[in-house]
């Protein structure tokens, strides 16, 4: 499994509203392009980018940005992050 869990902090949902982009934590040997298939195939949708980062506490975090015929947040609706 790459994608862990959503991130759901006060930053990842401004992300979601301003930046069109979700936030994961994902697995650490999780490329870039295996996490963009990932998205696509299980929320139906099209990824413009993917960037990825370590946490200081050693998790790995992915900032997903959709297309623009998409929006994150029916994305972020499906998975209960945001009423």
């Amino acid at each position: 499994m790459i994608l862990i869990e959503p991130v759901k902090t006060e930053k990842a949902i401004s992300k979601i509203e301003y930046e069109n982009a979700l936030t994961f934590n994902v697995n650490l040997k999780a490329t870039k392009k295996e996490i963009k298939e990932e998205v696509e195939k299980l929320f139906e949708v099209k990824v413009d980018s993917v960037r990825t980062y370590v946490t200081p506490k050693g998790k790995k975090n992915a900032l997903v940005r959709l297309g623009k015929d998409y929006k994150a947040d029916d994305v972020a609706t499906k998975l209960k992050m945001i009423a």
